[in-house]
């Protein structure tokens, strides 16, 4: 196949997709610079629909299974990053996804910042190195915000022990609250040595 070729397929795919009528669309004919369609060179469009996984920020290759229902958007709205808590993954004894990048999005949501943010990183990392499963062995402080007592960040879920999610709501809950922001939580942190 001609470079050119590939590039108008790529280019009728990606279109399709994004337009929302990539799937079952039938099939795409390439066609030279002067309209005349190639015999025996066209390519069906997948089957199944493709959809964007924001999570992962990529494409995935199947998306075989069934689709989950949507969720109700005035759910916690009072407290942002509880909304993430609550999208547990039962039975996974390790994290599925970078808590940074969970943390990331909650700080969005809570209206902070990327400096913000910032001072999170700078502060967990001191703290936990973003470890769900940090512990002092001297206070028995635990997980990515080092809650002490630890059972404290049962109020956001049950499975504050593994999940980071749950974790980091309750961490910025305690930020919020105790501090206003994650700078001034972190400027505390550097002046008295704890938060």
């Amino acid at each position: 196949m001609r470079p050119r070729h590939c590039a108008a397929l790529a280019a009728t795919a990606v279109a399709g997709v994004l337009a929302g009528c990539g799937a079952g669309a039938g099939p795409v004919s390439l066609r030279s610079s002067d309209g005349a369609s190639e015999p025996h060179r066209s390519r069906h469009v997948a089957s199944a629909p493709m959809r964007y996984d924001r999570g992962m920020g990529q494409l995935p290759q199947s998306t075989g299974g069934p689709r989950r229902p949507a969720r109700d958007p005035s759910r916690n709205r009072d407290r942002p990053a509880l909304r993430h808590a609550e999208q547990r993954q039962p039975g996974r004894s390790r994290p599925a996804r970078d808590p940074r990048a969970i943390a990331r999005r909650m700080v969005v949501e809570y209206g902070w910042s990327e400096y913000e943010f910032s001072c999170l990183n700078s502060l967990w990392i001191g703290e936990s190195n973003w470890d769900p499963y940090a512990e002092n062995p001297t206070s028995g402080a635990y997980g990515i915000p080092q809650s002490l007592p630890a059972e404290k960040m049962a109020s956001a879920g049950s499975d504050w022990r593994t999940n980071p999610a749950t974790q980091i709501a309750w961490g910025l809950e305690y930020i919020r609250v105790s501090y206003g922001t994650p700078c001034s939580a972190n400027s505390f942190k550097l002046a008295n040595g704890w938060y």
